[in-house]
Protein backbone atom coordinates (compact mmCIF):
# COMPACT_ATOMS: atom_id res chain seq x y z
CA UNK A 1 0.00 0.00 0.00
CA UNK A 2 1.69 3.34 -0.98
CA UNK A 3 2.24 5.48 1.80
CA UNK A 4 0.87 9.55 2.60
CA UNK A 5 2.66 12.02 1.79
CA UNK A 6 3.70 13.67 4.77
CA UNK A 7 2.46 17.36 4.88
CA UNK A 8 4.87 20.03 4.21
CA UNK A 9 5.45 22.29 6.64
CA UNK A 10 4.29 25.60 5.80
CA UNK A 11 6.84 28.60 5.68
CA UNK A 12 7.67 30.32 8.62
CA UNK A 13 8.27 33.62 6.42
CA UNK A 14 5.82 33.62 3.37
CA UNK A 15 7.35 36.38 0.54
CA UNK A 16 4.97 38.39 -1.62
CA UNK A 17 6.50 40.36 -4.87
CA UNK A 18 4.20 43.46 -5.82
CA UNK A 19 6.69 45.17 -7.94
CA UNK A 20 9.45 46.99 -6.59
CA UNK A 21 8.06 45.81 -3.35
CA UNK A 22 8.53 42.63 -0.88
CA UNK A 23 5.26 41.81 1.33
CA UNK A 24 7.11 39.50 4.08
CA UNK A 25 4.81 37.75 6.46
CA UNK A 26 5.75 36.19 9.47
CA UNK A 27 3.24 33.09 9.26
CA UNK A 28 3.51 30.74 12.26
CA UNK A 29 -0.40 31.78 13.44
CA UNK A 30 -0.80 29.01 16.63
CA UNK A 31 2.07 30.67 18.62
CA UNK A 32 0.75 34.65 17.67
CA UNK A 33 3.87 34.84 15.40
CA UNK A 34 6.58 34.38 18.02
CA UNK A 35 9.89 34.40 17.32
CA UNK A 36 11.80 31.27 16.79
CA UNK A 37 15.73 30.61 15.36
CA UNK A 38 13.93 29.38 11.97
CA UNK A 39 12.21 32.83 11.55
CA UNK A 40 14.53 34.34 12.45
CA UNK A 41 16.97 32.94 10.11
CA UNK A 42 14.42 33.57 7.26
CA UNK A 43 14.31 37.38 7.86
CA UNK A 44 18.27 37.10 7.88
CA UNK A 45 18.52 35.58 5.03
CA UNK A 46 16.06 38.08 3.00
CA UNK A 47 17.67 41.18 4.41
CA UNK A 48 21.24 39.84 3.42
CA UNK A 49 20.61 38.86 -0.21
CA UNK A 50 17.13 41.10 -1.37
CA UNK A 51 15.23 39.94 -4.64
CA UNK A 52 16.31 41.79 -7.48
CA UNK A 53 14.83 45.10 -8.45
CA UNK A 54 13.33 44.75 -4.74
CA UNK A 55 12.93 48.70 -3.45
CA UNK A 56 11.00 48.49 -0.06
CA UNK A 57 9.54 46.01 2.40
CA UNK A 58 6.32 45.51 4.22
CA UNK A 59 6.57 43.24 7.29
CA UNK A 60 3.52 42.06 8.94
CA UNK A 61 2.36 38.92 10.51
CA UNK A 62 -1.00 36.88 10.30
CA UNK A 63 -3.84 35.58 12.21
CA UNK A 64 -4.49 38.76 13.81
CA UNK A 65 -0.88 39.34 15.25
CA UNK A 66 2.40 40.81 14.42
CA UNK A 67 5.13 39.09 16.42
CA UNK A 68 4.25 38.04 20.38
CA UNK A 69 7.98 37.82 20.61
CA UNK A 70 10.50 34.91 21.31
CA UNK A 71 8.66 32.01 21.79
CA UNK A 72 9.40 30.44 25.05
CA UNK A 73 7.78 27.04 24.29
CA UNK A 74 11.24 26.83 22.62
CA UNK A 75 13.31 28.02 25.48
CA UNK A 76 17.13 26.09 25.47
CA UNK A 77 18.69 26.56 28.55
CA UNK A 78 22.03 28.26 28.36
CA UNK A 79 25.14 28.61 30.14
CA UNK A 80 25.53 32.71 30.58
CA UNK A 81 27.49 32.47 27.51
CA UNK A 82 25.36 30.70 25.47
CA UNK A 83 22.87 33.57 26.39
CA UNK A 84 24.92 36.23 25.49
CA UNK A 85 25.77 34.88 22.18
CA UNK A 86 22.34 33.93 22.06
CA UNK A 87 21.37 38.01 22.34
CA UNK A 88 24.25 39.00 20.14
CA UNK A 89 22.74 36.73 16.93
CA UNK A 90 19.86 38.75 17.64
CA UNK A 91 21.48 42.13 17.75
CA UNK A 92 23.14 41.28 14.78
CA UNK A 93 19.94 40.26 12.87
CA UNK A 94 17.99 43.33 14.05
CA UNK A 95 20.69 45.50 12.03
CA UNK A 96 21.03 43.49 8.84
CA UNK A 97 17.49 44.56 9.05
CA UNK A 98 17.79 47.82 10.37
CA UNK A 99 20.73 48.72 7.55
CA UNK A 100 19.97 46.35 4.68
CA UNK A 101 19.78 49.72 2.73
CA UNK A 102 15.59 48.86 2.05
CA UNK A 103 13.33 50.65 4.19
CA UNK A 104 11.16 48.76 5.87
CA UNK A 105 7.30 49.37 7.14
CA UNK A 106 6.17 47.45 9.89
CA UNK A 107 1.79 47.20 9.16
CA UNK A 108 1.09 45.98 13.03
CA UNK A 109 -1.83 44.25 15.09
CA UNK A 110 -2.20 42.55 17.93
CA UNK A 111 0.64 41.59 19.44
CA UNK A 112 3.88 43.30 19.50
CA UNK A 113 5.53 42.13 22.49
CA UNK A 114 8.55 41.61 23.41
CA UNK A 115 11.04 40.76 20.51
CA UNK A 116 8.29 41.34 18.65
CA UNK A 117 8.50 45.07 19.78
CA UNK A 118 12.15 44.77 19.09
CA UNK A 119 12.00 43.60 15.77
CA UNK A 120 9.35 47.12 14.91
CA UNK A 121 11.82 49.00 16.41
CA UNK A 122 14.48 47.49 13.68
CA UNK A 123 12.19 48.93 10.76
CA UNK A 124 11.40 52.43 9.95
CA UNK A 125 8.18 53.49 9.19
CA UNK A 126 5.65 51.61 12.15
CA UNK A 127 2.09 51.54 11.41
CA UNK A 128 -0.37 50.06 14.17
CA UNK A 129 -3.99 49.14 14.49
CA UNK A 130 -6.76 49.46 17.41
CA UNK A 131 -5.89 45.74 18.33
CA UNK A 132 -1.71 46.50 18.63
CA UNK A 133 -0.70 45.84 21.86
CA UNK A 134 2.83 47.60 22.56
CA UNK A 135 4.70 45.63 25.88
CA UNK A 136 7.86 44.19 27.54
CA UNK A 137 7.36 41.49 29.60
CA UNK A 138 10.47 40.03 30.41
CA UNK A 139 11.16 41.66 33.50
CA UNK A 140 7.88 39.61 35.00
CA UNK A 141 9.32 36.37 34.05
CA UNK A 142 12.19 37.10 35.78
CA UNK A 143 14.31 37.84 32.55
CA UNK A 144 15.60 40.87 30.60
CA UNK A 145 15.69 41.94 27.13
CA UNK A 146 18.40 40.75 24.36
CA UNK A 147 17.22 41.53 21.34
CA UNK A 148 18.01 45.28 20.90
CA UNK A 149 15.69 46.65 23.07
CA UNK A 150 17.51 48.87 25.57
CA UNK A 151 19.36 50.69 22.78
CA UNK A 152 16.06 50.71 20.28
CA UNK A 153 13.22 51.00 22.76
CA UNK A 154 14.83 52.64 24.54
CA UNK A 155 15.92 55.78 22.44
CA UNK A 156 12.12 55.90 21.27
CA UNK A 157 10.98 55.55 24.93
CA UNK A 158 13.78 57.37 27.02
CA UNK A 159 15.63 55.91 29.92
CA UNK A 160 13.16 56.73 32.75
CA UNK A 161 9.61 55.45 30.62
CA UNK A 162 11.28 51.98 29.37
CA UNK A 163 12.28 51.22 32.94
CA UNK A 164 8.97 51.46 34.31
CA UNK A 165 6.87 50.15 31.45
CA UNK A 166 9.30 46.80 32.02
CA UNK A 167 9.10 47.19 35.69
CA UNK A 168 5.51 46.77 35.64
CA UNK A 169 5.41 44.98 32.51
CA UNK A 170 2.25 47.66 31.34
CA UNK A 171 0.64 47.50 28.16
CA UNK A 172 0.26 50.10 25.02
CA UNK A 173 -2.51 50.65 23.13
CA UNK A 174 -2.11 52.07 19.79
CA UNK A 175 -2.65 55.34 20.29
CA UNK A 176 -0.53 55.45 23.38
CA UNK A 177 2.20 54.44 21.16
CA UNK A 178 1.67 56.94 18.38
CA UNK A 179 2.09 59.35 21.00
CA UNK A 180 5.15 57.44 22.37
CA UNK A 181 6.80 57.03 19.22
CA UNK A 182 6.22 53.21 18.99
CA UNK A 183 4.21 53.70 16.01
CA UNK A 184 4.46 56.88 13.32
CA UNK A 185 0.53 56.11 12.29
CA UNK A 186 -2.48 54.68 14.31
CA UNK A 187 -5.65 53.30 11.64
CA UNK A 188 -8.00 51.52 11.75
CA UNK A 189 -9.18 47.95 11.73
CA UNK A 190 -7.72 46.61 8.64
CA UNK A 191 -5.97 49.53 7.24
CA UNK A 192 -2.48 48.44 8.35
CA UNK A 193 -1.30 46.80 5.39
CA UNK A 194 -3.05 48.93 2.74
CA UNK A 195 -1.03 52.10 4.14
CA UNK A 196 2.36 50.05 4.46
CA UNK A 197 1.92 49.34 1.02
CA UNK A 198 0.94 52.95 -0.13
CA UNK A 199 3.93 54.30 1.83
CA UNK A 200 6.19 51.53 0.61
CA UNK A 201 5.21 52.34 -3.28
CA UNK A 202 5.79 56.33 -2.25
CA UNK A 203 9.07 55.54 -0.74
CA UNK A 204 9.90 53.17 -3.59
CA UNK A 205 10.15 55.77 -6.39
CA UNK A 206 12.47 57.84 -4.11
CA UNK A 207 16.16 57.66 -5.52
CA UNK A 208 17.84 54.38 -3.98
CA UNK A 209 20.92 56.51 -3.09
CA UNK A 210 18.82 59.20 -0.69
CA UNK A 211 16.95 56.22 0.89
CA UNK A 212 19.80 54.67 1.46
CA UNK A 213 22.01 57.58 2.74
CA UNK A 214 18.65 58.28 5.46
CA UNK A 215 18.62 54.72 6.42
CA UNK A 216 22.63 54.23 7.08
CA UNK A 217 23.37 57.97 8.55
CA UNK A 218 20.53 59.39 11.00
CA UNK A 219 20.55 56.48 13.44
CA UNK A 220 24.28 56.00 13.15
CA UNK A 221 24.81 60.30 13.60
CA UNK A 222 22.58 60.07 16.65
CA UNK A 223 25.46 58.29 17.99
CA UNK A 224 28.11 60.75 17.93
CA UNK A 225 29.24 63.88 19.11
CA UNK A 226 27.79 66.61 17.84
CA UNK A 227 30.58 67.75 15.44
CA UNK A 228 31.11 64.23 14.41
CA UNK A 229 27.55 64.56 13.74
CA UNK A 230 27.15 67.14 11.55
CA UNK A 231 30.86 66.18 9.58
CA UNK A 232 29.18 62.90 8.78
CA UNK A 233 26.18 64.97 7.17
CA UNK A 234 28.01 66.69 5.18
CA UNK A 235 29.77 63.37 3.52
CA UNK A 236 26.31 61.90 3.40
CA UNK A 237 25.16 65.37 1.52
CA UNK A 238 28.03 65.30 -0.44
CA UNK A 239 27.70 61.73 -1.89
CA UNK A 240 23.97 62.19 -2.72
CA UNK A 241 23.83 65.65 -4.50
CA UNK A 242 26.40 65.32 -6.17
CA UNK A 243 24.69 62.09 -7.60
CA UNK A 244 22.88 61.50 -10.74
CA UNK A 245 19.74 61.22 -8.90
CA UNK A 246 19.81 64.22 -7.46
CA UNK A 247 20.31 66.09 -11.01
CA UNK A 248 17.16 64.47 -12.14
CA UNK A 249 15.37 65.66 -9.22
CA UNK A 250 16.53 69.30 -9.78
CA UNK A 251 15.76 69.08 -13.43
CA UNK A 252 12.13 67.69 -12.51
CA UNK A 253 11.45 70.28 -9.72
CA UNK A 254 12.37 73.00 -12.17
CA UNK A 255 10.02 71.17 -15.10
CA UNK A 256 7.32 70.45 -12.71
CA UNK A 257 7.21 67.00 -13.73
CA UNK A 258 7.81 63.67 -11.64
CA UNK A 259 11.41 62.58 -11.36
CA UNK A 260 12.28 59.51 -12.79
CA UNK A 261 15.39 58.02 -10.76
CA UNK A 262 17.27 54.98 -11.64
Amino acid sequence: MPQPHPTPEPKLLTIERDGPLAILTMNRPDKRNAMCDALLAALEAFFSAPPEGVRAVVLTGTAGHYCSGLDLGEHVARDAEGTMRHSRNWHRVMDVIQFSGLPVISAMFGAVIGGGLELAAATHVRIAEPSTIFQLPEGRRGIYVGGGASVRIGRILGADRMCEMMLTGRKYTSEEGLALGLAHYAVGEGEALPLARDLALKIARNAQLSNYMMIQAISRISDMSRSDGLFTESLAAAVSQTSADAGEGLKAFLEKRPPQFR
